[in-house]
């Protein structure tokens, strides 16, 4: 419909926690906006990865209430969950909330047919060696309406975010810290045959820094792009390539 939809955080006090979600919309590709709406009240609500259009035209954007008063430490009841808007109706609503072990938060969605969706999720709780947790996946079956329990998986997060893609071809792409303790490397995977397995991984970015909170889109021309941070997020990166850098020719 041409319009452009911006979500952001807005920090009524000086805490963590005071967090909530405000949007504008701009109607001209961005160069003026509308006054800001708020989308949630509740406190500790934020937002960071990008909606999908659902197969039956609504919209539903990720989003987390998070715990706790340091910003260096996620409480273990932090949980995810989503905004569905419908258009017709230009009314949003709620999904049930994806709990997990240490918590799930900052959750990036696909839709794998009509009902069923699957969310990727940052796991809580604090940083550096020791931290036991991993990926944590969540599956919807109407539609993403209600989710079930954060299962962790077998891939390994150091507390850091992570980004799911649903490719043009229906492969699925995610992107992740492939590490316990450390946001370095920042791995790419492919699954070819529905969130089964993922074989084909690369690293796009390793060494002695810090790569996070990656944000992956495919353009018309096929091309992946995934912007990430690094330098302790005072830089933005920006890489671009196809899915054979990944796959190979397969």
């Amino acid at each position: 419909d041409g319009l452009v939809w911006l979500w952001y955080v807005v920090r009524p006090g000086r805490t963590w926690s005071s967090s909530r979600i405000a949007m504008k919309i701009s109607r001209d590709g961005a160069a003026t906006w509308s006054d800001t709406t708020m989308l949630t009240f509740e406190e500790g609500t934020m937002v960071r990865g990008k909606p999908i259009v659902l197969l039956d035209g609504g919209y539903l954007l990720p989003v987390w209430k998070e715990t706790g008063f340091d910003p260096e430490v996620v409480g273990n009841d932090t949980v995810s969950f989503f905004m569905r808007y419908d258009p017709p109706a230009q009314k949003w609503s709620e999904s049930t909330r994806i709990h997990a072990r240490l918590g799930a938060l900052q959750p990036a969605v696909v839709q794998m047919d009509g009902k069923y969706l699957i969310a990727y999720c940052r796991h809580g709780g604090g940083y550096g060696r020791g931290i036991d947790g991993h990926v944590v996946r969540a599956e919807s079956h109407d539609g993403g309406r209600t989710w079930t329990e954060g299962v962790e998986t077998e891939l390994p997060n150091p507390n850091a975010a992570v980004d799911f893609l649903k490719l043009r071809d229906g492969h699925l792409l995610l992107v992740y810290n492939d590490s316990m303790s450390e946001r370095t490397p920042l791995t790419v995977a492919i699954s070819m045959d529905g969130d089964k397995t993922y074989p084909y991984r690369k690293n796009i970015a390793e060494g002695k820094n810090e790569f996070a909170y990656p944000y992956a889109i495919q353009t018309r021309d096929g091309k992946i792009h995934i912007v990430f941070t690094s330098e302790k997020r005072t830089v933005i990166n920006h890489a671009i390539f196809d899915e054979t850098a990944i796959t190979g020719n397969r």
